[in-house]
C-alpha cells in the first residue's frame, strides 16, 4: 500500500472487478423486481439513455439499476456518446443497451418462467 493510501482502495483493483463482473456473466438468475422488469422491457424494444432507465424504472438511480442487472448476469453494455449540454458545452452521455448475449440470456429466463 502507498503511503498515504486508505486501505479499502488499495485491495480494489479493476482487474478484481472484471473477474467479478465476469463470473456472474455466465447466466442471468432472473428477478422479481418491479424496477427491473420496466427496465428489461424497455431495453429489449430499443436502447435508452440514463435519464430514460430513470424514469422507466421510477428511480433515480438508474446506473445502480443496471449495476444490479449486471450482478444477475447481465451485461448491459454503456456506449458513451457525444452530444451537448443545455448550456452548449460537449459532453457524452450514456445509452444502455442489451447486447445478443443478454437478449439470448433473457429470451432463456423468460421462457422458463413462462413455463412455471
Amino acid at each position: 500500500m502507498e503511503k498515504g493510501q486508505l486501505p479499502i482502495f488499495a485491495e480494489l483493483t479493476l482487474a478484481d472487478t472484471e473477474d467479478s463482473i465476469a463470473k456472474t456473466a455466465g447466466k442471468f438468475t432472473g428477478t422479481d423486481n418491479p424496477r427491473h422488469l420496466r427496465v428489461i422491457n424497455s431495453l429489449l424494444v430499443r436502447p435508452r439513455k440514463r435519464e430514460e432507465i430513470d424514469r422507466i424504472a421510477g428511480a433515480s438511480n438508474g446506473p445502480e439499476l443496471i449495476a444490479e442487472l449486471r450482478r444477475r448476469g447481465l451485461r448491459t453494455p454503456c456506449q458513451r456518446t457525444p452530444g451537448i449540454d443545455r448550456d452548449g458545452c460537449p459532453i457524452k452521455f450514456g445509452v444502455y443497451e442489451f447486447d445478443s448475449d443478454d437478449r439470448r440470456k433473457l429470451n432463456a429466463w423468460l421462457r422458463l418462467r413462462d413455463a412455471a
